[in-house]
C-alpha cells in the first residue's frame, strides 16, 4: 500500500478518537517521519492544510506546556484545546459595513450608487478588492470570493430567454393554419431563404471528411477573398409536401429581385410541373434581408402578373427566423453534404448541392445564376400604390397577399 494509502487508513481510525491538538501533533508525527515531501503527502491523505501540519511541526520542536498526563484515547478530555474567544474574527463582524458596500459595488444600479466606478467595468474579484480597500476595508481578493457566496453571487454567463415579438406564438400559429389550408387544397407552400454566403477557393470548410491517415487536403491559411472566384450567395426554395427544393447559387448580391428570380426558376422548372391547375402558392419567410421591404413586394407583383397567380406571404416574426422549415429542412442537409470539403469552383457549389440527399427522400435541384443584380433601388410610393396588396388583419405587414392585376395579365 503507498504511503498516502496508508496514513489516510490510520486518519479514518484516529480522527474520531484525538482532540484537535493531538491530532495536528500527529499528524506532523507523520510527516517528519516520512521526510521530504511529507508535509503535501500527509495533506493529501488527510484533507489537513499544509498550515496545521507545518503548526504541528512546531508544536514538536518547542516544550510541552506542562507535564500533566494528556486524557487517555477515546476518553473526554476536560482542558482545553483553544483559549477562551479564541480564533480570527469573521471580517464581517470586525467590519460591519463590509458586505453592504460589496453588495453596492456588484449591483451599483439597484443597491448602490448608480455613477460607482465599477458600472462600466468588470466586476473580477481582485477589482472589487482594490476598490473595497479605497473605501477603507481591509480585504483580500480570496475573502472577496467567500462573501460573494456568503451573499448569494455565483459566476453566471448570459441566458437567452427574450425571443422574437408578443405575438410570436400566435404567427406561428396563423402560419401553420394557412399552410395546412393550402396543402389540403393541392396548392403549393414554400419556405424560402438565402443560405450564408460562401467564399469560392480553395478555403477550410468546416468539419471533417475521410482521406488516408496523415493527409488532409490542404487549403489556404487565410480567408482573404479570391478577386476572380468571389463569393456564391445560395437562394432556396423548399416545397414543404414534396419534401423537394431548389437552389439559385447566385453570385452577385443578395437583393429581393434575385430572390423573387429564384422563386421564378423554381415555379417554372418544378413548380409549375408538380402543381399544373394551382391558383396561388403561399410563401413563408424571415423578415428580413432580401425577403423584405418596398422592392420584394414590387418583385413578387411582377411575377403574380407573369405568372396569372395569387402569391400569399407569411413572414416569421422578428428573430426566429431559425423556426422557417428550409433551415432545419433543407439547408442544414446542404451543409452536413459539403462538410471538410472546400467549395473550389462554382461548378462544385451548384453540384454538391444538387447532389444532398436524405433518408426521407429529400431532392434538390440547383443552378447557377450569372445575372447581375443593381443594389440600392427605391420603390416610390406611388410605385407601392399601385401594387394589387392586400393585408390580413392581423399583422398586415407579416401576412399578405399580391394579386396578379388582370389588364397585365391580359397582355
Amino acid at each position: 500500500m503507498s504511503d498516502v494509502g496508508t496514513i489516510e487508513d490510520k486518519y479514518r481510525a484516529l480522527a474520531g478518537r484525538l482532540d484537535e491538538a493531538m491530532l495536528r501533533l500527529w499528524a506532523a508525527v507523520e510527516a517528519r517521519t516520512l521526510g521530504r515531501g511529507g508535509v503535501s503527502t500527509v495533506a493529501k491523505a488527510t484533507g489537513l492544510s499544509r498550515t496545521t501540519i507545518y503548526s504541528g511541526l512546531k508544536d514538536l520542536e518547542s516544550p510541552p506546556p506542562s507535564l500533566t498526563p494528556p486524557a487517555a484515547v477515546g476518553a473526554a478530555s476536560t482542558r482545553r484545546i483553544r483559549a477562551a474567544g479564541g480564533g480570527r474574527k469573521k471580517l464581517t463582524d470586525k467590519d460591519p459595513t463590509l458586505l453592504r458596500d460589496l453588495d453596492a459595488l456588484v449591483e451599483p444600479t439597484a443597491r448602490g450608487d448608480p455613477q460607482s466606478p465599477l458600472r462600466w467595468t468588470c466586476k473580477s474579484t481582485p477589482r472589487l478588492a482594490k476598490e473595497l480597500a479605497e473605501r477603507g476595508h481591509q480585504v483580500s481578493q480570496r475573502s472577496v470570493c467567500d462573501l460573494l457566496a456568503h451573499l448569494g453571487y455565483s459566476l453566471q454567463a448570459t441566458r437567452k430567454t427574450r425571443e422574437g415579438h408578443p405575438d410570436r406564438d400566435a404567427q406561428f400559429t396563423q402560419i401553420a393554419r394557412r399552410a395546412a389550408q393550402y396543402q389540403a387544397a393541392g396548392d403549393p407552400v414554400i419556405s424560402v431563404d438565402t443560405k450564408k454566403k460562401e467564399l469560392v477557393g480553395d478555403f477550410k470548410n468546416g468539419g471533417q471528411e475521410w482521406h488516408p491517415k496523415g493527409e488532409p487536403e490542404e487549403v489556404r491559411v487565410y480567408d482573404f477573398i479570391d478577386p476572380d472566384l468571389g463569393k456564391v450567395a445560395p437562394y432556396g426554395v423548399y416545397d414543404v409536401a414534396a419534401n423537394q427544393g431548389w437552389v439559385s447559387v447566385g453570385i452577385d448580391h443578395d437583393t429581393a429581385e434575385f430572390a423573387v428570380e429564384s422563386i421564378r426558376r423554381w415555379w417554372k422548372e418544378m413548380g409549375h410541373p408538380r402543381y399544373p391547375k394551382a391558383r396561388r402558392v403561399l410563401i413563408t419567410a424571415d423578415c428580413g434581408g432580401s425577403n423584405g421591404y418596398r422592392l420584394w413586394k414590387r418583385e413578387l407583383q411582377k411575377l403574380a402578373d407573369e405568372l396569372g397567380i395569387e402569391i400569399q406571404v407569411c413572414h416569421f416574426p422578428p428573430g426566429t427566423s431559425k423556426w422557417n422549415t428550409i433551415e432545419h429542412r433543407m439547408f442544414c442537409h446542404i451543409t452536413n453534404n459539403w462538410r471538410g470539403r472546400p467549395l473550389v469552383s462554382r461548378e462544385v457549389v451548384v453540384n454538391l448541392i444538387g447532389c444532398t440527399t436524405t433518408e426521407a427522400g429529400l431532392h434538390i435541384r440547383s443552378q447557377l445564376d450569372e445575372n447581375t443584380y443593381e443594389t440600392g433601388l427605391k420603390v416610390s410610393d406611388e410605385e407601392l400604390a399601385e401594387l394589387a396588396l392586400e393585408r390580413d388583419e392581423f399583422h398586415g405587414e407579416w401576412n399578405y397577399r399580391l394579386r396578379p392585376r388582370e389588364k397585365l395579365v391580359a397582355t
